[in-house]
């Protein structure tokens, strides 16, 4: 989704590092540390959405060449969602959301572990790490820390 779109900014108004799944990889990371420290870019945001296509392949154990280390690290939310009770299955988008917002719980959270100089800048008040989900079918966007 262009996340310029959600937001209405242009082209250049945001410093987007988009990847599938929200997963945090040193290039991800390094892309943020960048955007804040040096950029001097106030929020890091983890935004996922609605229908996402890589949380279904995580759920589905989709095995594709570099997909399959992709999705590996979407399990950790998979396994966080270990108590719902319904079909856990990419059918099931009660099941899917939950999965969503669970990974974007989780990367917020290795974002702050992983990268020292935005956790400090954090600490600082400097910048804010947030997460949100944007529903596709509404265009509401819901912010959560």
């Amino acid at each position: 989704m262009p996340v310029e779109d959600v937001f209405d900014k242009g082209i250049g108004d945001l410093f987007v590092a988009r990847v599938a799944g929200n997963i945090v990889n040193e290039d991800i990371l390094g892309s943020m540390e960048f955007s804040c420290k040096v950029s001097g870019a106030k929020l890091v945001l983890v935004i996922g959405h609605e229908y996402c296509g890589a949380i279904k392949g995580a759920i589905d154990r989709v095995s594709l060449g570099n997909l399959t280390a992709l999705l590996k690290k979407i399990t950790p939310a998979l396994e966080a969602c270990h108590h719902y009770h319904g079909e856990k299955t990419s059918k099931n988008p009660e099941f899917v959301d939950m999965v969503i917002q669970e990974n974007i719980k989780i990367t917020v959270k290795t974002i702050r572990k992983q990268s020292p100089i935005l956790n400090e800048m954090e600490q600082k008040g400097e910048i804010k790490i947030i997460g949100a989900y944007y529903d596709m079918d509404t265009g509401r966007v819901s912010f959560f820390s």
